[in-house]
């Protein structure tokens, strides 16, 4: 792997070390500042609103300011606000911290994205990915519990921690990261500020992934609100929920790293599929599971095609991306995650509420089908798109050597000009 990737690497292990506060911060609010539920839940939600925009403008700064300042300005920020967040105390000060929290702390993630799919050529992405997811699940166990001693010891520790491990990131960055971004050419024209992002939302096939993907990403964000109700009126407590859920977590650490030898030579979009169905029959045996042995199997199914799903998920973004719009291609890709996480719990809820648990289950089944169809039928288009633009921007894996933008990088615009070049 090149040197930068494993700066971005270790900074990506780091920052995930230290983050603390998301994972304790409804307890917080209920525990500490003795705020209400339905309160507790608008914070947490107007986090979810800031972060949907920090996605969007950081995809939009990274392809026009650059992938290494907009991640150090969104990093510091991050990590100022976050030491604010600890130290406000009315309950407007921190709706309006948290929400802007939310924006600069999401707005790394299509930057950091990017940069890494300009440094790291096309064959080795599902590798890079699957080292990466892996470090993120590694830093979120170890957070988990490093988080639980520090609240037991001081709230506050909490966000001084993660507003440390934060700075720390940035640092590595400010020192040790280069820009990435590809140049232009010389007199190019200079696109409008929307006019890259209307290009990507007009690229059916990429948007018709996003669509596809979406039934997944509303599947897996089941474990985190309709499992443990439904574990919770099958008589199981939340320790128990806690350490079956656990199981994710673990079998990631200790997998992870061998799924790209696994997967390759396999085509992306078979991947995806049968990804998507192993998650479609581990939250389906939800119907018929009532023990907390039962459910923690079900969790290493939906896992496993995690895993698959994951690293795939992230390499065929990387591919569909044109050279000069990764920023925005990255944050399209971040947005439609956030929607999905804010629909999960919405239908879910609804379903489990007026449907009961047993179509719950088999209804995530049935999506999980429907996706894996979908990435079976549109598969062969988007690997068109994919050739097409690895042969016209080859030499765009190397940054210093400036680049031409694919003469078809979004249908159905015939003709899209060179345009400039996320958190």
């Amino acid at each position: 792997m090149p040197r930068q990737f494993w700066f971005l690497w270790v900074g990506t292990l780091i920052n995930r070390l230290g983050s603390f506060v998301v994972i304790f911060l409804a307890i917080y609010l209920t525990s500490e500042r003795h705020f209400s539920q339905s309160q507790a839940g608008l914070v947490i939600g107007l986090y979810g609103v800031g972060g949907a925009i920090g996605t969007t403008v950081g995809g939009v700064l990274a392809d026009r300011w650059g992938r290494r300042p907009t991640m150090l300005t969104a990093q510091f920020g991050a990590a100022a606000l976050m030491l604010t967040l600890g130290f406000a105390y009315a309950y407007w000060q921190i709706l309006a911290v948290t929400f802007l929290l939310g924006v600069v702390t999401e707005a790394v993630r299509p930057a950091f994205m990017a940069m890494m799919i300009d440094v790291v050529p096309d064959r080795d992405r599902v590798r890079a990915y699957s080292l990466n997811y892996w470090a993120i699940n590694l830093g979120f166990a170890l957070s988990a519990v490093g988080a639980g001693l520090a609240a037991k010891a001081n709230y506050l520790l909490l966000f001084v921690v993660d507003a440390g491990s934060t700075l720390i990131t940035a640092v590595i960055g400010l020192i040790f990261l280069a820009e990435t971004r590809p140049a232009r050419p010389a007199g190019a024209r200079v696109r409008a500020a929307d006019g890259g992002m209307r290009t990507a939302l007009r690229d059916r096939t990429f948007v018709l992934y996003l669509v596809i993907s979406l039934g997944s990403v509303i599947v897996m964000m089941q474990h985190l609100s309709t499992l443990p109700i439904a574990m919770a009126a099958d008589g199981l407590s939340a320790a128990t929920y806690g350490w079956v859920i656990a199981v994710n977590g673990v079998l990631i650490v200790l997998g992870q790293l061998f799924v790209p030898r696994l997967i390759e030579g396999y085509d992306r979009s078979r991947v995806l599929a049968l990804a998507a169905l192993i998650i479609g029959v581990g939250f389906g045996l939800g119907a018929v599971a009532n023990v907390a042995w039962f459910f923690a199997l079900t969790v290493v199914i939906w896992t496993l095609g995690e895993m698959l799903q994951s690293p795939s998920n992230a390499a065929t973004v990387a591919a569909l991306s044109p050279v000069a719009l990764r920023g925005r291609y990255q944050g399209l890709s971040s947005l439609s995650w956030s929607a999905g996480t804010a629909l999960a719990p919405i239908a879910g809820g609804f379903t489990q509420e007026h449907l009961g648990d047993t179509a719950l289950w088999l209804g995530c089944f049935g999506l999980c089908a429907l996706v894996a169809l979908g990435h079976l039928i549109t598969g062969p288009r988007r690997e068109r798109r994919i050739t097409q633009l690895l042969a016209a921007s080859a030499p765009a894996d190397a940054p210093e050597i400036p680049f031409a933008l694919p003469p078809v990088v979004a249908e159905p615009v015939a003709d899209t000009p060179n345009t400039e070049s996320r958190v």
